[in-house]
């Protein structure tokens, strides 16, 4: 990708202003009672032992309906949304060939990822991946990431960008990440950017772990809800992103918990709007497969407080990009 269509990339994605980040996956089930907070952080970190290994027959999510996802996010006027298609545990919510931890052994054995991009397609939402490198599961991370793990990890990444039509962009976690996950020695940026770009040509890279600016990522990520706040100085292009309740996968508690209010939400939009940071709002799908019925009404106030600028700035003269 040129330099010039890059910045016609970069600037069509802090136009779409406001987004749905969906965290869906096997901790949805793993640690919806659970003191564990999302992922085992202290395994990657700390060399802890697992305590909560997951058994694709565990996955049994048996009213998923992606289409109300799709729709709630239409209601809050979401213009694009990412899903949880692998997160830091390694469960893959494709039948993907390359492992036997995914849904394929699942008890509802569905593929989610096509279900998530037919469904907000239909909605004429732009609809994007999330995938995590650091894969527990596989030992994938920041001690290990051998040649065999590296191709491992492209390989997942190729069949998300060549088995499901026109992906606008690709978010990846746990990358050279403060958190863990393989670093860019094991899994070299510019080899997975040149993957990206080659399969999917207009297709954005975004690194959830990347540094201030745009050397590993097309797009600055600001995780908003980890106290990553942007600097007053930024014009872009970024993505943020924050949560509604406690956590970023769905507990129990969450059904019936005073969510962060409307008004709340609308302001963090607007905020990261003037930076030209696009802001991604989390709900996270109960084990049913489906939002709660508090999201959804959150999401809809959302939608009739907050409005989609229709003077969307043209690109900035100090615009970051990646020469």
């Amino acid at each position: 990708m040129s330099n010039q269509s890059l910045i016609e990339r970069q600037q069509w994605f802090v136009n779409l202003r406001h987004g749905m980040f969906i965290h869906f996956n096997s901790a949805t089930f793993q640690f919806s009672d659970s003191e564990i907070n999302d992922w085992e952080y202290g395994h990657e970190n700390f060399d802890e032992p697992r305590l909560a290994v997951f058994d694709p027959k565990d996955w049994n999510p048996e009213q998923l309906d992606c289409t109300q996802w799709a729709k709630a996010a239409k209601s809050a006027g979401m213009t694009f949304a990412a899903l949880t298609a692998k997160h830091h545990e390694g469960f893959s919510l494709w039948p993907s060939q390359y492992t036997e931890h995914s849904v394929k052994n699942a008890t509802v054995k569905r593929d989610v990822v096509k279900e998530y991009l037919d469904a907000f397609r239909a909605e004429g939402i732009e609809a994007g991946l999330y995938f995590s490198a650091l894969d527990l599961h596989h030992q994938i991370g920041r001690k290990k990431c051998t040649p065999e793990d590296k191709q491992f990890i492209k390989n997942q990444i190729e069949e998300l960008l060549t088995g499901y039509g026109k992906i606008s962009f690709l978010i990846i976690d746990g990358w050279n990440a403060p958190w863990g996950g393989p670093s860019y020695e094991a899994l070299p940026f510019e080899e997975v950017d040149e993957l990206v770009k080659r399969l999917q040509p207009g297709c954005l890279l975004m690194n959830i772990g990347c540094e201030s600016g745009l050397d590993h990522t097309d797009i600055v990520f600001y995780e908003n809800a980890a106290g990553q706040e942007i600097d007053d100085s930024f014009n872009g292009p970024g993505a943020s992103c924050n949560i509604l309740t406690k956590t970023w996968f769905w507990r129990t508690e969450d059904t019936t918990m005073e969510l962060k209010t409307a008004d709340w939400a609308v302001e963090k939009i607007q905020d990261c709007n003037k930076h030209n940071v696009s802001f991604l709002l989390n709900g996270a799908p109960n084990r049913h497969g489906l939002l709660d019925e508090n999201i959804v009404a959150r999401f809809k106030e959302i939608g009739e407080k907050y409005v989609l600028p229709t003077d969307l700035e043209t690109i900035p003269e100090n615009w970051l990009y990646r020469k």
